[in-house]
């Protein structure tokens, strides 16, 4: 039963050959189970999961359930919970009891979710590898002794493993659909705008977005249809319809254009990776899809770019971490500096110290126009090399990381090596595209992704084009060993 898929739960829900207390408990045993191995959770909210579980199963009696009714999820501790800690995996709000809930969090308890707990993150999202969490890094079911990806590695290692059938993430450069292809599972990073990110602890605010994870494309979009929507109460949340994304799924594709980038396959790029991609694209052609060469000349000036806008936005954000209205306070400060500077030093870790320290320098006197206006100026650039290739393609085909997952430990003292690993991914959020992961194969036993890149509003196609690959393929189906 746990091996199921969203999709076919609500199958097994609504033919009430199982109930939601049910289910939801057989979940509970297997993250009792198997977490302590993958450290994937934070927070386990075992009778709060139980007593949503029976409200939904009372929903269903009365003949009100909807797709998502009585389905067990969990949410990335980034995401506020009303009453149950939010940490963001930092020493800094360990203690942090969030006094009302993120619209994703209500959106997918309208949808009548059962939410099982929260799940294990890089700090304040800051990571490629769920290495910079102070509860310690999750790990990858593939091989417990590598990395899940980051920053949403809990959420990723827990669906993965059949902790759980979904889970939510964020993506501020590549945290979804990196940690969705090292674990071999199916990750969308929405447009931005697209999910609200009211109650979303901010790293870098014009990067951040939220979206799902899941086993197959059809429970991405099922989902979707639960998280998508405008929010009042976020200033940067579209006013515009949410269509059913699971309404286009099975649309054909023949005669789809799919766009090459001769920037993303070249020599960082792993050669057995490469081949993985090769046959992706091979798959495409025989389903009548047109494959097409394309360039985006500036991609080499993504991370660079990325590096400098995403920490000037988190030293901003995170000055709020000061010590005087909540989170971790240190002990006995002697006046006002010396609790802002010890309550900082003690209660960051030492990557978000990084990206605070780069971002405050970038935005200092002296300093913003030659590094945070000219970032900007070649986001610009970024933005106008898709507008071009989309006119000429209908989706982006690319790797999703140049690399299969890599050994815990291997690259913390080497933080530009990890920076590179979302080289394919970054510039999806500088442009503020929508961005999809789906599982393309293995490389020495351990999943890589394929990425498809869509345009503004482009989710329905990109989910449509993406489910046709796992109709034709049986990558998505591949479970690790010993879950």
């Amino acid at each position: 039963m746990h091996h199921k898929t969203i999709a076919e739960l609500s199958k097994e829900l609504a033919n009430k050959k199982i109930s939601s207390v049910e289910l939801t408990q057989l979940f509970l045993n297997r993250i009792k189970q198997h977490d302590e191995k993958l450290n994937s959770f934070i927070t386990v909210t075992e009778d709060y999961a139980l007593q949503t579980a029976k409200e939904a199963d009372k929903t269903r009696e009365a003949g009100k359930a909807g797709p998502l009714t009585g389905i067990p999820i969990a949410q990335k501790d980034i995401f506020c919970t009303d009453g149950i800690k939010t940490s963001c995996g930092s020493k800094m709000l360990d203690n942090f009891i969030a006094p009302y809930d993120a619209t994703v969090v209500t959106n997918l308890k309208q949808a009548g979710t059962v939410m099982l707990g929260k799940t294990n993150m890089d700090e304040f999202a800051m990571g490629s590898s769920n290495e910079s969490s102070y509860y310690g890094p999750a790990r990858n079911p593939w091989n417990t002794e590598y990395v899940p990806g980051g920053s949403s590695g809990g959420s990723a290692a827990a669906v993965a493993a059949s902790l759980i059938p979904g889970a939510t993430g964020t993506d501020t450069g590549g945290s979804i659909r990196q940690p969705a292809g090292l674990c071999n599972i199916t990750g969308l990073k929405p447009t931005y705008g697209r999910v609200s990110r009211y109650g979303m602890i901010a790293f870098a605010s014009s990067l951040d977005q939220g979206g799902p994870f899941a086993k197959t494309v059809e429970d991405v979009a099922m989902l979707m249809n639960a998280m998508a929507g405008f929010d009042e109460n976020d200033s940067t949340s579209i006013n515009q319809p949410v269509p059913d994304y699971t309404a286009t799924l099975n649309d054909s594709i023949k005669g789809i254009r799919i766009g090459l980038p001769k920037e993303y396959f070249n020599a960082d790029l792993n050669s057995d990776v490469a081949k993985a991609i090769e046959a992706a694209i091979k798959e495409y052609e025989k389903m009548g899809a047109i494959i097409q060469e394309i360039s985006l000349p500036n991609t080499h000036l993504s991370v660079p770019a990325y590096y400098v806008i995403a920490p000037a936005e988190c030293s901003s954000n995170l000055a709020r971490y000061d010590g005087v209205r909540y989170g971790y306070r240190c002990k006995d400060p002697k006046d006002l500096q010396d609790l802002y500077k010890r309550t900082r030093s003690e209660g960051f870790g030492n990557e978000v110290k990084r990206r605070i320290m780069i971002g405050t320098y970038a935005l200092s006197s002296g300093y913003y126009d030659a590094y945070y206006l000219k970032a900007q100026k070649i986001r610009r650039l970024i933005r106008d090399d898709f507008n071009a290739a989309f006119n000429q393609v209908d989706v982006i085909l690319s790797p999703t990381s140049p690399t299969p997952a890599f050994k815990i430990g291997e690259k913390t003292n080497d933080p530009l090596s990890m920076y590179l690993s979302d080289i394919y991914t970054i510039a999806v959020n500088l442009a503020g595209l929508p961005g999809i992961a789906v599982p393309a194969g293995f490389v020495n036993k351990l999943p890589i992704g394929l990425q498809l890149i869509g345009n503004l509003f482009g989710e329905a196609k990109l989910l449509n084009i993406a489910h046709w690959y796992q109709k034709a393929t049986d990558w998505h189906t591949k479970i690790p060993e010993g879950f």
